[in-house]
């Protein structure tokens, strides 16, 4: 478990003077106050974020402000989300929101719907288009021109995840025409980080949303948006390759730098604007293989 919270200057004393027999050394600059309360760690830094890490962390921190997260403790009537291509040079990002309702419990379990990374692309690509009929969903495709335009606008790499996710829950709720029982993402940053950065997003959803580590193997809401967000980022792969006449792979890895060089001799650098994330180091490495 890991809480990050942001405490003034009191509350950090506070803290600090409760925990103080438990203080130990860090060799960090940045805390000013680190302790081990039995598994778990405090570390308070000179900024006033307060990370808490261990089995109870979320006991320690709730001390501080922290509210708990209430864990959904039902599968369906639920909107699960889930996203696709953040960690891919190559190819844009998919989010996706999927609603799950009693009624599509024996559909899944005939489809065999589990966590698209426990599947092989061959099924994905043979349930999705059945998922995408079936269940209620929202999809939101940010090919990599845009995806680098807004990230040039001043989002970076979290932020514009916390806006599709919150853009796609907002508009399957309306989609829905009532309120899911609950909301479950799974979680791509910490709490605090998603609070942060959707308040300033325009559109609200209704219903609470909880962030969930591994929650595509808890949730068939999460586990449909994890399939249909994979199938939609190979379609996008496969698109942009044909439209390259170069086979584009998935992922970050040393064939994307080479790739992506040999983009650049024969089509130029601004080629890569329309096929790939510019942010990633990838362009700087393709660039250097390249010569440029």
């Amino acid at each position: 478990m890991n809480i990050v919270l942001k405490l003034s200057s009191n509350a950090c004393q506070q803290l600090s003077e409760k925990y103080k027999s438990y203080e130990q050394t860090s060799k960090n600059p940045y805390i000013r106050f680190f302790a081990k309360v039995g598994k778990t760690s405090i570390s308070v830094y000179t900024s006033g974020k307060v990370v808490f890490q261990g089995s109870d962390a979320e006991k320690i921190a709730s001390e501080f402000g922290h509210v708990a997260q209430v864990v959904p403790k039902k599968q369906t009537n639920l909107i699960g989300t889930d996203e696709v291509g953040n960690g891919s040079y190559f190819g844009g990002l998919m989010v996706t929101a999927s609603f799950v309702s009693d009624n599509h419990l024996k559909f899944l379990k005939e489809m065999g719907v589990a966590d698209s990374k426990k599947l092989t692309d061959e099924k994905i690509c043979q349930i999705a288009p059945k998922l995408i009929e079936e269940i209620p969903h929202v999809a939101l495709v940010v090919e990599p021109e845009k995806y680098n335009e807004v990230i040039a606008s001043g989002y970076n790499a979290v932020s514009i995840k916390v806006a599709l996710h919150n853009q796609a829950i907002y508009l399957l709720e309306k989609q829905l025409g009532s309120q899911p029982e609950s909301i479950v993402i799974d979680a791509f940053t910490t709490e605090a980080n998603y609070k942060k950065y959707v308040s300033a997003e325009k559109n609200h959803p209704l219903t609470n949303v909880t962030l969930l580590t591994k929650a595509e193997d808890q949730f068939l809401a999460v586990a449909v948006s994890s399939i249909i967000s994979r199938y939609k980022f190979l379609e996008n792969l496969k698109k942009l390759s044909k439209e390259s006449s170069f086979t584009l792979p998935s992922g970050a890895e040393n064939l994307s730098d080479k790739v992506a060089a040999q983009i650049i001799k024969s089509q130029g650098i601004d080629a890569l604007n329309h096929l790939a994330k510019l942010h990633f180091a990838n362009t700087q490495k393709a660039m250097k293989i390249a010569q440029l």
